[in-house]
């Protein structure tokens, strides 16, 4: 990938190059332990003397972003991962400043460096606590669920499933961002995430359930309070296009296309993403019962 060329930048052209280099590391192109060009690329890609390109590797080694590496030569430096960098940073307020980022302008807002904006430290400081931007967005997502209270489990399964369920809806409602961080198949191992997982699975403790159903019990569930909350942010963005909520949007369009409508169903019928939230999941857990009570509903289907 070439460099990104600062056109307006009145800097020194060694700390241009410094930062075409951070830039790349702060967006996953270079990564700990890859190579970094060398003073010859350098000259060849910007331009400069050696001189210019020496001294922005020397300050690249000084400030820790590289390190020398023996017959392999300059790669990014291992990350670090001190409880506390030298200006007092914590990884909690890192984390907690890309919450911030990610409620108020969503995912594709968030990277390195609008956090490092809003902490007001360099992008180069947040390296010493975390990996890249994939790691930022486990630990955002994962902040997220370790925000959940959980209260006594009610008894049954069924209503611990509706309450786990609606904690997840909930989470997801205050971060609209959220569901598309959450892997049914690659689940992160996170601790709010795994204590998620702990407290929901405990609905099925006692159930006479093989670990493979078990799982895909679980699975099923999570997956559907994802796969519908995935709305949320897009209506949410409809709802500032249009000044209308989905409700009014319906009647506002019943009132123009209200024939073509009727063939679907009559007017004034009521269908916003609560409603739809609210009778598929009762829809769900209605499927599960046929499979965790399968006696029970034979008694019932014969009776």
């Amino acid at each position: 990938m070439p460099w990104q060329h600062d056109a307006v930048s009145e800097a020194p052209r060694y700390l241009r190059i410094v930062a075409a280099v951070e830039r790349r590391i702060a967006e996953g192109d270079l990564r700990p332990g890859d190579r970094v060009p060398t003073t010859r690329a350098i000259m060849h890609e910007w331009g400069v003397a050696m001189s210019t390109a020496t001294k922005a590797l020397t300050t690249l080694r000084q400030s820790g972003v590289i390190e020398a590496v023996p017959r392999v030569g300059a790669v990014v430096a291992a990350r670090r991962l001190p409880s506390r960098s030298a200006g007092g940073l914590e990884r909690d307020e890192i984390v907690r400043a890309a919450m911030k980022i990610a409620d108020a302008a969503g995912l594709p807002a968030l990277s390195m460096r609008a956090v490092a904006a809003e902490l007001g430290v360099a992008t180069m400081t947040l390296y010493r606590h975390l990996d890249a931007k994939a790691e930022l967005t486990q630990l955002v997502a994962d902040a997220a669920f370790a925000e959940i209270t959980y209260p006594d489990p009610p008894p049954g399964w069924r209503s611990h499933l509706r309450v786990a369920a609606n904690l997840q809806w909930e989470t997801y409602q205050r971060h609209p961002w959220l569901p598309r961080l959450v892997s049914i198949v690659r689940p992160a191992t996170l601790p709010g995430l795994l204590e998620y997982g702990v407290w929901t699975l405990r609905a099925l403790d006692g159930l006479d359930l093989d670990p493979t159903t078990r799982l895909h019990v679980y699975g099923t569930l999570v997956n559907y309070v994802r796969g519908t909350a995935v709305n949320i942010e897009s209506e949410a963005v409809a709802e500032l296009d249009t000044g209308m909520t989905s409700r009014q949007w319906t009647v506002a369009r019943t009132a123009v296309d209200g024939p073509l409508v009727a063939r679907v169903t009559p007017p004034g019928t009521d269908l916003d993403l609560e409603s739809l939230y609210a009778f598929g999941l009762e829809r769900l857990l209605d499927g599960l019962t046929l499979l965790l009570t399968p006696r029970e509903a034979s008694r019932r289907d014969l009776g």
